[in-house]
């Protein structure tokens, strides 16, 4: 992954290059090399412990149960049809791997039952579901991955974990994760970050959370809500407030997972960042000083966030998978 290159096509210095990698695979490119349709899926709902409800779409092929378990958690409004989980699903069925993605509440296509969402540092929420999969798949070995905001979520919570973490999975992945919150959420509020994925986050986030007032009037201030124009605004109106946090930085502050790196044990941890990420900023990714002997960091020039399409045109997202997934079979 360190050597990855982009396409010809997908070229371009600096901001420009990183923007390239990341739209066109998330727009045009296949999941995997010769893929072109969905990886078939079946679901299950399961009841969270506050009576809520959670969606995990599996591989709809059963896998063996001594085979190894790849749990994914997606990103910030993504799903199981994200171009990522649907590389790793095509990944995980040709090794012979089952695949699950957990859903973060409101994610799965029907908004959740409970007043609240998710958020970058809902560790708790990664526990109850790591030990449900620990129960449902007890003969063969887990591991997890977390792209974007659910590779942060995954960190939180082997970081909170301990060694205890070993008892769930044997290593975990945080793919293009923003792990300092603070910067990535400066860094998408600027020029043409803020008017691209801003506006692409909120066109989904603030429907949402006005559909939720009309089950809990007052839950937040809709007026508040409805100004918000970038992340900053929307945490500081809805997911600081409603998850326990003073106001946005509070909760950036608390559940970034950088800070922890330096004291991480128990479970290997794979943290991939492409330096040209338009959301996360080269400056602020960890360097090796500042995480454990636990930690391997992967920070390749290029690749965009959660982009790495390569192949021939329009191109594939397979590379990820390919690369990631040795990683976490070496540790299986």
């Amino acid at each position: 992954m360190m050597d990855w290159r982009a396409p010809w096509w997908q070229g371009g210095r600096g901001a420009v290059g990183g923007n390239l990698q990341t739209i066109w695979p998330a727009v045009f490119a296949r999941p995997f090399p010769g893929a072109a349709i969905a990886v078939p899926a079946r679901r299950e709902r399961w009841t969270a412990p506050d009576g809520d409800f959670v969606d995990v779409d599996w591989l709809a092929e059963p896998a063996g149960p001594a085979s190894p378990l790849l749990v994914l958690y997606h990103g910030l409004e993504g799903s199981s049809d994200s171009h990522y989980a649907q590389a790793f699903g095509h990944w995980a069925r040709q090794q012979g791997w089952g695949c699950a993605v957990p859903h973060f509440r409101g994610c799965s296509g029907e908004l959740n039952q409970a007043p609240r969402f998710y958020h970058s540092g809902d560790f708790a929420e990664i526990d109850w579901q790591l030990a449900r999969f620990a129960e449902l798949h007890p003969h063969g070995p887990r591991v997890a991955a977390g792209v974007s905001l659910g590779g942060n979520v995954l960190l939180r919570w082997a970081q909170e974990s301990g060694h205890a973490a070993r008892q769930r999975v044997r290593a975990v992945a945080a793919l293009c994760s923003p792990v300092d919150l603070g910067a990535a959420g400066d860094a998408i509020a600027r020029g043409f970050n803020r008017w691209v994925y801003t506006r692409m986050f909120l066109s989904s986030m603030k429907p949402k959370a006005l559909a939720k007032l009309r089950d809990f009037p007052g839950l937040y201030d809709e007026r508040a809500l409805r100004k918000a124009r970038d992340l900053r605004e929307y945490d500081n109106v809805v997911t600081a407030p409603l998850h326990g946090f003073v106001d946005a930085e509070d909760y950036w502050a608390r559940c970034s997972a950088k800070p922890h790196l330096a004291h991480m044990v128990g479970v290997p941890a794979l943290v991939l960042n492409a330096r040209n990420d338009p959301f996360i900023p080269a400056w602020s990714l960890p360097t090796p000083d500042q995480v454990s002997s636990w930690v391997t960091l992967w920070q390749p020039p290029h690749g965009g966030h959660v982009g790495f399409g390569e192949g021939p045109w329009p191109g594939h997202v397979g590379a990820l998978p390919l690369a990631v997934g040795p990683w976490l079979a070496a540790h299986c």
